[in-house]
């Protein structure tokens, strides 16, 4: 059984960093895209940033230049590492993979994030 676990998550004040990890158990890491979403109350859930199997990275416009992710393949994890973080950042953060050739995906559980300003 696949699973992806968060943390990291927590209250910081903003103008703070958290670091966020995902750890995937079950299956071979390495084929999947890794992206984090992040869904605020009453909000749609957005894609925050994305990093593919090749090291390649994306980020929502809102994000750019404060968060960054990145993955270790030998241990199955992807981070966002969130700098300068602000108020609007607070949501549930939540951790995905897929596999875009079996068209497989798998999500994590969630792992809040709150800025207080």
């Amino acid at each position: 059984q696949v699973q992806l676990v968060e943390s990291g998550g927590g209250l910081v004040q903003a103008g703070g960093s958290l670091r966020l990890s995902c750890v995937m158990s079950g299956s071979f890491f390495r084929p999947f895209t890794m992206n984090w979403y992040r869904q605020a109350p009453g909000k749609q859930r957005e894609l925050v940033a994305a990093i593919t199997t090749g090291g390649s990275s994306n980020y929502a416009d809102s994000v750019k230049g404060r968060f960054t992710i990145s993955r270790d393949n030998a241990k199955a994890t992807v981070y966002l590492q969130m700098n300068v973080l602000k108020p609007e950042d607070t949501a549930v953060y939540y951790c995905n993979a897929v596999y875009f050739v079996a068209g497989i995906t798998y999500w994590g559980q969630g792992t809040q994030v709150t800025v207080s300003s």
